[in-house]
């Protein structure tokens, strides 16, 4: 999820080798792309799969959090789909790279930038962290929030489950008018060994606090509201990298493969936690571990390539468009319209019953976006979905 809303990019001439599986053209058995070139339908797309996953994660997380009902039909299922689903927060880092460090972001210079990025990011944090404090914490939930907790969990970006995320791209805004031209400078080869050193880093550090366990000490990775970004400069390096590196069919549907059996791997693995120590240690299953990293890095190339090949009718478009558009309003509210039925429904706030939190996540998906298309017509409302 992210505030980022697509912006031109101009075709960058393939510098890697090994054109025949990886081109900036679609191969000679598909159609011409009859999107425009100012629109990448293929990153629109991946961004709506991707805003119904995360509102997945949310949704049939609470079955998950049930640790006595660990391994029965519903917990299985409702564990295959988040874990399976924990590849869209870095894919929305993905595709947010690939539009803001475009170097004509940054023509007019950094405070240029920061004006527009910030104009849209912060009224948004403000006014939703406001509500979720008010509205969800005290008058929904009776939480007593006093000012020394909610400046801690500021400090944290732990506010309200999601927001963190806020934070997390404002991170990468303050940094990306140093990045842009560093990489536009040096070509795809710069941004593609950028990416893949920043990406390995981030896989290395996060299997530390793992290993040290293991030799019996703590050393976890700690995070605020001021580095949470850091874990995520390899995806929003790579967004830009491979955002017009196009596979073939052949490689296409290897790449959709290899992510499917890396992010089956992750499921059975987190099924199976404790057991394995080693193997959980060296490849956490998190956002930020190599086995989902390794899949939302597959999944991207594999929608840019398929976005890249598809003929785009006008109605299929612009449908696509709105929903990409409402993606950023999606991410924001449908917390709170989960919060509702919590409140309302007793099974809900249970948590313990795959009947009934599928259905609700249906409804509180279709709530989301049509509250989030909604908004973006009305005047100043707009200015916060």
């Amino acid at each position: 999820m992210t505030a980022t809303q697509p912006v031109n990019v101009v075709p960058v001439p393939a510098t890697s080798p090994g054109a025949a599986t990886a081109t900036t053209e679609p191969d000679r058995g598909s159609t011409v792309p009859a999107a425009p070139p100012s629109r990448e339908y293929g990153l629109d797309v991946l961004r709506v799969v991707a805003i119904c996953g995360v509102v997945a994660i949310h949704v049939f997380g609470v079955i998950v959090a049930q640790d006595d009902l660990r391994g029965n039909l519903g917990w299985t299922i409702a564990t295959a789909i988040d874990i399976g689903a924990i590849w869209t927060v870095p894919a929305f880092i993905m595709i947010s790279g690939a539009f803001v460090l475009d170097p004509r972001a940054h023509r007019a210079g950094p405070l240029a930038f920061y004006r527009r990025r910030f104009i849209r990011i912060l009224p948004a944090m403000i006014v939703w962290h406001v509500l979720y404090v008010v509205v969800v914490r005290m008058a929904m939930r009776g939480e007593e929030v006093t000012a020394s907790v909610l400046a801690r969990q500021l400090i944290d970006g732990k506010v309200f489950t999601a927001l963190y995320f806020l934070w997390l791209i404002a991170g990468l805004y303050v940094i990306a008018p140093v990045l842009a031209p560093f990489l536009h400078a040096g070509g795809r080869q710069r941004a593609l060994i950028t990416a893949g050193v920043a990406l390995a880093w981030t896989m290395v550090a996060y299997m530390i606090p793992g290993w040290a366990l293991l030799l019996g000490d703590s050393r976890p990775n700690v995070l605020t509201s001021w580095n949470r970004w850091w874990p995520y400069v390899g995806f929003f390096i790579a967004g830009w990298a491979l955002r017009k590196v196009v596979l073939n069919r052949l490689w296409t549907t290897v790449a959709l493969l290899g992510a499917g059996l890396l992010l089956t791997e992750a499921i059975w693995q987190y099924a199976v936690a404790p057991r394995h120590r080693l193997l959980q240690a060296t490849f956490p299953v998190m956002a930020t571990g190599t086995l989902v990293a390794t899949a939302t890095v597959l999944i991207f190339l594999a929608a840019v390539s398929i976005g890249a090949r598809a003929t785009w009718r006008p109605a299929v478009a612009r449908t696509v468009v709105r929903l990409s558009d409402a993606s950023f309003g999606v991410f924001l509210i449908h917390l709170l319209v989960f919060e509702v039925f919590r409140q309302l429904i007793p099974d809900v706030l249970a948590g313990r019953s795959l009947e009934v939190i599928a259905p609700v996540y249906l409804a509180v998906l279709a709530i989301s976006f049509g509250v989030s298309m909604v908004a973006a017509r009305i005047p100043y409302i707009r200015t916060v979905f």
